[in-house]
């Protein structure tokens, strides 16, 4: 391992952002923008992630990020994602830095702009944050000073330079798979589109009963045997088992038990989200499902199961769906199981249901596949570049 030293004494700078009033909506190309905190937690620079200002400061051209910023965030509600890093690629005109986030300006003869966005990123130098973060009750920092003393190996260039190449040529095959990942998911709609065909049918006449909402429930620490699932599980991709919760087994709970193959449909999320809906399966306990989540029984003789999944994920029902839902706030809309009872849906024969599950099931096989390589090619990314910083290995150059 290189020699460690303060960061401080490997940077010209340390800056933080300004504070400004901005609306909520993105700048155009012409107007300036405030860099959200979601620009730098996402694992990558994300420069989509602005709020348009509404007045002009003279602090702006200073404060313009820049390609090749590594940038930092300097506060946050969740501990997780205080000091997250990234390195600003991909930049657009007049993104300004905002009072959330650092900018860290590294002395080029000494430290690769890269090398650093990977050294912060390393189990090392967050376990430093983590010591040296500061506050309480939702709202955390690591200061200036807290940053500046963390201590970090200095490579010679030359190596610092191979260990960014090395995680480059991960990140390529990762690239590769991620496209590969997203052509599947374009082919995926374009099929739901095109097989979910017919005469329409009004949803609520097609279930066997009426949408029913879960069942809500403080968190238990001693084990109960009773889950209950998180908003999260409904994804674009389906069902994942994720944010599950012990509860205390009720007469409540048991009502809104889940089988296996059940359909949910998320009820209260952003707009975005809002209506996803997806078959649960069975993770090995006994789980209920929240009541931000609504459950939908459909008439298999009339309708199958795994059918009114793909059509309520199709392009048309989406639309709908999303201006059926109502809220004060984008962060939070609802959609009644009124709203959902009355959505228009095409139905094919029962037949052609089948075909449609079909091709779609063959095309989540192959993502699923992709979905394992990548999750494994993150994996050992992560393994390899820990061990370069860390000195255990070196990069081979023959």
């Amino acid at each position: 391992m290189g020699v460690e030293v303060p960061l401080h004494e490997l940077l010209m700078d340390v800056g933080v952002g300004v504070a400004k009033g901005a609306k909520v909506e993105p700048p155009a190309d012409d107007e300036w923008g405030l860099l959200r905190l979601g620009a730098l937690t996402s694992g990558e620079f994300t420069a989509s992630q602005a709020k348009r200002l509404v007045t002009w400061d003279p602090a702006y051209p200073r404060l313009e990020v820049r390609a090749r910023d590594v940038l930092m965030v300097r506060v946050n509600g969740a501990q997780a994602l205080v000091g997250a890093s990234c390195v600003a690629k991909h930049v657009r005109p007049r993104l300004v830095l905002s009072d959330l986030m650092y900018r860290l300006v590294p002395d080029p003869e000494r430290l690769n702009a890269e090398f650093l966005g990977l050294m912060l990123a390393s189990d090392r130098v967050r376990r430093q944050v983590r010591r040296g973060m500061r506050g309480t009750s939702g709202q955390f920092q690591i200061p200036q000073a807290e940053v500046k003393k963390l201590q970090v190996p200095l490579f010679p260039l030359p190596e610092q330079r191979d260990i960014v190449a090395a995680n480059e040529a991960f990140e390529r095959r990762i690239g590769a798979l991620e496209r590969e990942l997203a052509k599947l998911a374009t082919l995926r709609r374009g099929i739901v589109d095109e097989r979910a065909t017919g005469p329409d049918a009004r949803l609520g006449d097609l279930l066997t009963e009426s949408p029913k909402n879960g069942y809500s429930a403080s968190e238990v620490h001693e084990w109960t045997g009773m889950l209950v699932l998180g908003l999260g599980c409904l994804t674009n991709d389906g069902f994942v088992p994720r944010q599950l919760k012990r509860i205390p087994k009720s007469p409540l709970a048991e009502r809104s038990r889940l089988a296996d193959g059940d359909l949910l449909m998320s009820r209260a999320n952003t707009r975005e989200l809002v209506g996803l809906a997806a078959r649960f399966r069975d993770v090995g306990q006994p789980c209920s499902y929240p009541d931000l989540m609504m459950r939908l029984r459909p008439d298999e003789d009339r309708c199958l199961t795994a059918y009114l999944e793909l059509v309520l994920g199709s392009s048309r029902v989406r639309r709908d769906v999303q201006a059926g839902a109502r809220g004060t706030s984008e962060s939070m809309v609802k959609i009644s199981a009124g709203t959902v009872e009355s959505l228009r849906i095409p139905l094919p024969t029962i037949t052609e249901q089948r075909k449609a599950v079909d091709a779609v099931m063959s095309v989540d096989r192959r993502s699923a596949t992709v979905r394992v390589l990548l999750d494994k090619l993150r994996v050992t990314q992560r393994a390899v570049v820990e061990d370069l910083l860390s000195g255990r290995t070196r990069v081979n150059r023959t």
